[in-house]
């Protein structure tokens, strides 16, 4: 297969624009045999802004969370396999096969985005904590009408994930990161796309000064087209390294490299494959 190839497959999300993958072989890693899980809800009222406001500043403090109110009552003992299956949003009971089932339907949040008919989603990074008044205008967005069937979910970083590099694989999105943000708005066949597509929008303008910038990073399984769409027909780097750069950072122009040698008439694509360099095509004569 090659060393770069195979870098290049593993980058979530990107492995159509190479080829066809048949199988993996993966390697088992440990995991503990028991973990705790739990889920509180608090409302404003509760003073939710300044519980998630202080949850941002958690790895950076290295301090508790009493602000939380977490009790023993709340915590659950669960072996890591029904973590995973309480968190995809399925019933205690329901059979742990279903996680293998793409077409289960879930509680969860995002199981919901996936089969409530339709959903458009967009992503950032975020790497300083978003102060508490910003979170009034997050607030004034979700009560409009089109924000009432949407969420917005805060995945922390830290850990395993900031000591590796971020060219070790070409998912990049590492070290110093304190979160990943993923918004999503749903809606049925009987409601107007538009209008919750702009919801969105609106909402994701409202975060700019809020998370990365230069670029304003997302992730490619989280699939946004409005950062950028391939051409119809062949596409160039040149278009396509504003999007590139934000969901691979420097490791585009390597992903760009591995493509141009294995695909250089790019037959692997899609919306948002990666494109081979156009000079090879001129090279030799196409």
């Amino acid at each position: 297969m090659g060393e770069d190839l195979f870098w290049a497959i593993q980058g979530g999300g990107i492995g159509a624009s190479f080829g066809v993958i048949v199988a993996w072989k993966v390697r088992l890693v440990i995991v503990p045999s028991t973990v705790t899980g739990f889920r509180v809800s608090r409302s404003l009222e509760q003073n939710a802004t300044k519980i998630v406001h202080k949850w941002q500043l958690l790895p950076l403090m290295q301090e508790s969370f009493p602000e939380l109110g977490l009790t023993k009552e709340d915590c659950i003992e669960m072996s890591w396999i029904e973590s995973a299956h309480d968190l995809a949003g399925f019933n205690k009971g329901d059979p742990l096969d279903l996680l293998l089932d793409r077409n289960s339907r879930t509680n969860g949040v995002a199981g919901d985005a996936a089969t409530n008919g339709f959903f458009k989603s967009k992503s950032d990074y975020a790497k300083q904590p978003i102060p508490e008044n910003a979170f009034k205008g997050i607030y004034d967005n979700f009560n409009e009408e089109d924000g009432e069937p949407a969420f917005m979910l805060l995945v922390p970083y830290g850990g395993k994930m900031s000591e590796i590099s971020e060219s070790e694989t070409p998912y990049p999105h590492r070290a110093g990161n304190i979160y990943q943000i993923l918004y999503t708005v749903t809606w049925g066949e009987d409601e107007t796309s538009q209008s919750h597509i702009d919801w969105i929008r609106r909402l994701y303008s409202h975060m700019t000064p809020y998370v990365s910038e230069n670029p304003r990073e997302a992730y490619i399984n989280y699939r946004d087209l409005d950062i950028g769409t391939n051409n119809q027909g062949h596409t160039s780097i040149e278009q396509d390294s504003n999007r590139g750069n934000k969901y691979f950072k420097n490791n585009f122009k390597r992903l760009v490299h591995v493509k141009t040698m294995v695909d250089p008439y790019d037959f692997f694509k899609n919306e948002q494959s990666i494109p081979p360099l156009t000079s090879w095509r001129k090279k030799n004569g196409d």
